[in-house]
């Protein structure tokens, strides 16, 4: 493994991390007043288009980033769309 795809896994992982405490709040209070549904049903597409680009590009920190991150904001987005 080279040093670029070890920076994209470490970039990877922050920025995919950064949805856990949402995802957490949203599971445990129902509460999804504060978030846009435009937004993230507009960022869960973008995000599983990226997961289809890292599948093709075959670039790991990509695929794994998107995989995660598209669990987490499709859990919010049915949260948000569940509890309006």
């Amino acid at each position: 493994m080279n040093y670029i795809t070890i920076i994209g896994l470490i970039a990877a992982f922050g920025t995919t991390a950064s949805f856990i405490p949402q995802a957490i709040k949203t599971i445990q209070t129902k509460n999804t007043s504060g978030i846009s549904l435009g937004m993230y049903a507009l960022f869960t597409f973008g995000t599983f288009c990226w997961l289809i680009y890292g599948i093709l590009s075959h670039s790991l920190p990509v695929t794994i980033a998107n995989a995660i991150t598209l669990l987490f904001s499709s859990i919010i987005l049915i949260y948000k769309i569940r509890y309006k």
